[in-house]
C-alpha cells in the first residue's frame, strides 16, 4: 500500500465510522461530532484524491466537506 492508498483508507475509513456510529445510534446524524468525522474524513479522502489527479472524487470530497461544515455551522446556531 502506497502513501496516497493510505491516506484514502484513512480518509473514507472515518466517513465510514461516522456512517455506522449514526446507523446503529452511537451518534446523532445531526450532532456535532457526526459533521466533524465527516468534515476530517471527507477532507483527507478529497486530498488523497487530489495526490492521483481524480477530479471526480475531489469535486465529490470536497463538496462532502462543505456541506459537512455548513451543518456543522447550522448545529452551533441551532445549539451553541
Amino acid at each position: 500500500m502506497n502513501f496516497n492508498d493510505l491516506i484514502g483508507t484513512i480518509g473514507v475509513g472515518i466517513i465510514l465510522i461516522a456512517y455506522f456510529l449514526n446507523m446503529f445510534s452511537f451518534i446523532a446524524n445531526n450532532g456535532k461530532l457526526f459533521y466533524l468525522l465527516n468534515i476530517i474524513g471527507a477532507s483527507i479522502a478529497c486530498f488523497a484524491s487530489y495526490l492521483i489527479d481524480y477530479i471526480p472524487f475531489v469535486l465529490l470530497e470536497a463538496t462532502w466537506a462543505i456541506v459537512s461544515v455548513i451543518g456543522l455551522i447550522k448545529n452551533y446556531k441551532i445549539n451553541p
